[in-house]
């Protein structure tokens, strides 16, 4: 039977499974009826041909991406009983009915997709949206996955925006929390523009003059801080406004208004705050600053790496939510966006886009700028700096070590399990440190590397492992600390793949 190209389309009952732990058979009984007899002709009125119903589940087959979004659309706007709503996943591909089923990687993909959606969204992959039509449906990206069953690399997925919803992108709420936030409706005059302005335009027609006229009026400011509400947007006007480096905001005002009532008014921590005082007093503290890059090929083991940033600014091997992912080849630094909202050199990085990092390029993401230095020499290539909240405190007269596994008082330097962000060379040296456990958190840094010691002549950074180096960054270039040199506020230390740096006590 040859197959076809169609939109698979899967739907579930978010938290069905709790939901029965919950319920009598009646209710129960009830809830599959409610759900088969809103869910089906919704499917069907927009072309939809039901292939399988499990209950809380359904899998429908679509000639047209676009009647496949639009139903999805629609069936997050439906209430369940108990309270429970759905979710829809979709991917588009040649599809193979047999036997009353259906087979082929769109169908795969869309099952896998399914998993990640969250409830009341409606999720697609990047061939569904290159055949829906672009200006009839409001989407978004969502970013890049990997680690879906079956379905090899990684896959750029996208959603559908309901006319009731705005997901507020991170620059957007960042601005509104630290009060640079500035609405401009259309037909209004300019207001006055606080240090650092966001502006968010309101009600004007993508790809308009009056748009355009109103751009080329503001103050002098970087494409990024731009932003447009808009809903439905033609793909000329879409990727224009992105091309020119704007951010764009998909729905509509009163949308806007409620997403921006209701946005979280404070910051979570980054990361977990640990401060070790052996008096209390603190006179220096030890700061992780950031991620050093180790240069490559690696002695014969390592042809390339990557590392992959989360939202919070940590840097892991590798994570579906990744908002970044840095690679590090013989050619040089590279970094991709995962994830929409990454902003480089005035202007937003598509999904998917990778740029190649020079010596002072500053990436401004959920959690802040990264910097990037190059001080490459026959160790490392760079380093990716931005303080986190992790820090240890040097008390007065006292020793703190530096290390995976450091005495106390001490500062744990990131020891990443797995090898899934390693290109291995080829050859036995590369296969025996592979089947070893090679990490390179594991490879440049000991258990106990270095110490900060604090005595009446000042700091003093001390090397203390007989085999992996300690670096200290002057003018830009890795000096090694063999034994011991002094140090001042403000000094990078690198130890391994962390960089950690030396600052004024908090409060």
């Amino acid at each position: 039977m040859p197959t076809r190209l169609r939109t698979v389309v899967f739907t579930d009952l978010a938290n069905y499974t709790a939901s029965v732990g919950r319920s009598d058979r009646s209710t129960l009984r009830q809830l599959i009826t409610e759900h088969e007899q809103q869910v089906t002709p919704a499917l069907e009125r927009h072309g939809g041909t039901v292939v399988k119903n499990l209950g809380d589940s359904f899998m429908a087959l679509f000639e047209s991406a676009t009647d496949a979004v639009r139903a999805g659309l629609e069936l997050i706007s439906l209430r369940m009983a108990g309270g429970l709503n759905l979710r829809v996943a979709m991917a588009t591909g040649d599809v193979e009915v047999m036997d009353g089923d259906a087979f082929g990687e769109a169908v795969n993909l869309a099952s896998r997709i399914l998993g990640r959606t969250p409830e009341g969204e409606v999720w697609f992959s990047h061939a569904t949206c290159l055949c829906m039509n672009q200006a009839e449906i409001p989407w978004e990206p969502v970013g890049r996955m990997g680690g879906f069953k079956g379905i090899p690399g990684e896959v750029e997925l996208f959603r559908a925006v309901p006319m009731d919803r705005v997901i507020l992108p991170d620059p957007i709420k960042e601005a509104l929390l630290s009060r640079r936030l500035v609405r401009m409706a259309r037909g209004q005059p300019f207001p006055a523009l606080p240090d650092g302005a966001v502006i968010l335009l309101e009600g004007f027609k993508p790809g308009s003059t009056e748009l355009e006229a109103v751009v080329d009026r503001l103050p002098a400011l970087s494409p990024s801080s731009v932003w447009m509400l808009a809903y439905n947007i033609p793909p000329v006007d879409r990727y224009g406004w992105l091309a020119a480096g704007h951010g764009l905001v998909v729905g509509n005002s009163l949308a806007l208004g409620r997403a921006l009532s209701s946005a979280v008014p404070s910051r979570q921590s980054t990361s977990d705050t640990m401060i070790i005082d052996l008096n209390g007093i603190s006179v220096m503290d030890l700061v992780v600053a950031g991620l050093a890059l180790p240069l490559v090929p690696m002695s014969e083991v390592v042809s390339a790496y990557t590392y992959d940033q989360l939202a919070d600014g940590r840097w892991v091997n590798r994570s579906e939510q990744a908002v970044a992912r840095v690679e590090v080849t013989s050619a040089g630094v590279s970094l991709e966006a995962l994830k929409p909202g990454l902003l480089y050199r005035g202007r937003q990085l598509p999904t998917g886009e990778s740029v190649a990092l020079e010596s002072g390029d500053v990436i401004i993401g959920p959690s802040g700028p990264v910097h990037f230095m190059n001080v490459e020499n026959e160790f490392y290539q760079g380093l990716l700096l931005s303080d986190s909240n992790l820090r240890v405190g040097v008390g007065p007269g006292h020793r703190t070590e530096i290390g995976r596994e450091p005495g106390l008082p001490g500062l744990a330097l990131l020891d990443r399990r797995g090898q899934e962000n390693i290109r291995w060379c080829a050859g036995p040296r590369a296969a025996r440190a592979r089947a070893g456990g090679f990490t390179l958190d594991r490879a440049l840094a000991g258990r106990r590397q270095c110490v900060v010691e604090h005595s009446e002549g000042g700091l003093s950074l001390i090397s203390v492992h007989d085999r992996c180096r300690t670096w200290l960054v002057e003018d830009g270039q890795l000096v090694n600390v063999p034994d011991r040199r002094s140090v001042d506020e403000g000094a990078l230390i690198v130890a391994g793949t962390t960089v950690v740096a030396l600052r004024a006590p908090e409060g």
